[in-house]
């Protein structure tokens, strides 16, 4: 592959790490979000500030961003390096409002367009008090050199929240920054940090330690390279210039400065200089980015999962709520109270219960003649079946939405969530009423099923002597106090209600018929409360759906990060 082959390959996988970069959404608020936004947002800025528009233009002129802390001298310095007065320098703070690209006229197209800083509007003229923030105003100087353009950044530790950014941000785009501190300032905290990510990113970086007394200059001096070698800037230049008075045109008197100035012009004349210092800088960005593509996609990774994590305590919640109800159909809870006062209403208590043990034949003559000759309607015993069942289901729905909310409040991501859709915490409006109507449709089935099974036996005499209501009701006895109906089991239901019920469908229909009758009841049953609590849980998927997370490319970073490496 010739070399102009491997710069395009480069460029190319560089450009699907910044498209994949931008598409991992960190949508849930996660333990260290803030921090991963902000990180995310670096590179994607870098990548289209600087990484991009160097490979696609390497012969660029080299761009020299001067950044250090508030009332460094900065701006003084600029306009003391140029010559002449390019931007503005003063006591009050901040005192840069837009940031200055000065440059020579030659030099204009490079600078004019998007080609780096897209984001950033360009403005031309002079320095007003109404420059916005988030533009670069363009100053064309014949007294800089072609190559080379120096751009005045806000301070780095400025109290306006967008300076400080942009300062960041422009660091991050620089082939070279020119540190500014004094010698009162140079241990301060905050450039420390910023200058460690430089080193960590490989950035070129000179040092200008200003305001520096004579007689400590050289114990100054020595101790700022001790604390660059210990962060892994030992190559970086200093440039110390001397406290003194500044001149009536406000600039620093030319002999401190010629230094650093003759440093700078032989950077912008001497091509092969000037491509150690950016190629230097790129390498150095390029590097960096597996570890900020891999911290990204951990960061992407961790928001899946989290969604994942959520939806499973809601899909969980719903899953015991239909076992809870499962349970109580099984345990005979629903045969006591109201279910149980209506029973004993309807077929007495003491002498009825007592024929029980007469057998079967006899307690089937014995019910026949019960219930033909009484006007006895078994509608109030269905009543109380239906609202028992229905009590149980509700219940259990808002059980599930209390649990679910309470699962997401203590999971990752959740409590947001929940703050924006409060009304997660409860089953959705309506729930009694359409539990009700699950009920009493349920109870059609029944009252199908029973006629169907009437239908194919010789037992309809018998059958008839009863009702399909009556039998439907003893049937629904059945499902509500043991598994499918199991013969012949004591299930322990209060009164033997489910006992004297089973062994009369048993009489009329059979064994096996009374027990595919009761489980198919029961399926059919718990079918529509699963169908019912799906609606439920549909609340919950919906609110994660609308999170904004995408697998496909947190892949794609990966993939993407392993193409620049071995493009490099």
């Amino acid at each position: 592959m010739t070399k102009t082959d491997s710069g395009a390959a480069l460029l190319r996988a560089v450009e699907r790490l910044r498209g994949a970069a931008e598409r991992v959404e960190l949508t849930l608020d996660l333990p260290g979000v803030d921090q991963a936004r902000v990180r995310q947002d670096d590179l994607v800025k870098q990548l289209d500030d600087y990484v991009l528009p160097r490979l696609r233009s390497l012969d660029a002129p080299l761009l020299c961003v001067v950044g250090g802390s508030t009332g460094a001298g900065k701006s003084t310095l600029v306009n003391s390096l140029v010559g002449e007065t390019v931007t503005r320098a003063g006591v009050l703070r901040p005192t840069t409002r837009a940031s200055v690209l000065v440059h020579h006229p030659d030099d204009k197209k490079w600078f004019t367009g998007d080609r780096i800083l897209p984001g950033l509007a360009r403005v031309t003229g002079s320095v007003t008090d109404e420059d916005d923030p988030g533009s670069v105003r363009l100053t064309p100087s014949t007294m800089l050199p072609a190559g080379l353009g120096l751009l005045d950044a806000p301070d780095i530790d400025s109290v306006v929240t967008s300076n400080r950014d942009l300062a960041r941000q422009l660091l991050a785009a620089s082939d070279l920054w020119l540190f500014v501190t004094t010698a009162a300032r140079y241990a301060d905290a905050v450039p420390w940090s910023l200058l460690r990510e430089a080193a960590e990113r490989g950035t070129s970086v000179a040092i200008i330690l200003d305001r520096v007394p004579p007689e400590a200059m050289e114990d100054i001096r020595v101790h700022l390279s001790e604390m660059l070698r210990e962060q892994g800037l030992a190559k970086s230049p200093i440039f110390t210039i001397p406290e003194s008075r500044l001149g009536e045109d406000g600039m620093l008197p030319a002999k401190d400065t010629e230094r650093l100035r003759g440093w700078l012009h032989t950077l912008a004349g001497d091509a092969k200089a000037r491509s150690v210092v950016i190629r230097r800088t790129l390498e150095g960005a390029l590097g960096s980015l597996a570890d900020r593509s891999a911290e990204l996609g951990e960061a992407g990774s961790a928001q899946i999962a989290a969604r994942d994590a959520l939806r499973q305590a809601a899909r969980t919640a719903y899953s015991e709520a239909s076992q809870g109800v499962e349970d109580g159909m099984e345990d005979g809870t629903l045969l006591r109270g109201e279910v149980l006062a209506r029973w004993q209403e309807l077929v007495g208590t003491g002498e009825f219960l007592r024929q029980v043990e007469a057998g079967i034949s006899r307690l089937r003559d014995r019910l026949t003649s019960f219930f033909t000759g009484k006007s006895v309607s078994t509608e109030h015993l269905g009543e109380a079946i239906q609202s028992g069942a229905a009590a149980l289901v509700t219940s259990h729905a808002q059980v599930a939405a209390a649990a679910a909310t309470r699962n997401w409040k203590g999971a990752g991501g959740g409590a947001e969530l929940v703050q924006r859709h409060p009304e997660l915490a409860k089953a959705s409006p309506g729930i009694e009423e359409r539990v009700e109507r699950l009920i009493r449709d349920w109870q059609g089935e029944v009252l199908d099923m029973v006629r169907n099974e009437a239908g194919q036996k010789r037992a309809t005499a018998r059958y008839l002597a009863f009702g399909v209501n009556a039998l439907a009701v003893m049937l629904m006895l059945v499902v509500f106090a043991s598994t499918a109906g199991l013969t012949g089991v004591e299930v322990g239901i209060a009164g033997g209600s489910a006992v004297l019920a089973q062994r009369l469908l048993e009489a009329i229909f059979g064994d096996q018929a009374v027990r595919e009758l009761a489980a198919k009841a029961r399926k059919a049953l718990l079918a529509k409360v699963s169908g019912l609590y799906d609606e439920e849980l549909a609340r919950y998927e919906t609110v994660l759906d609308e999170v904004r997370l995408s697998g496909e490319a947190v892949q794609e970073l990966s993939e993407a990060a392993q193409q620049v490496e071995e493009s490099r």
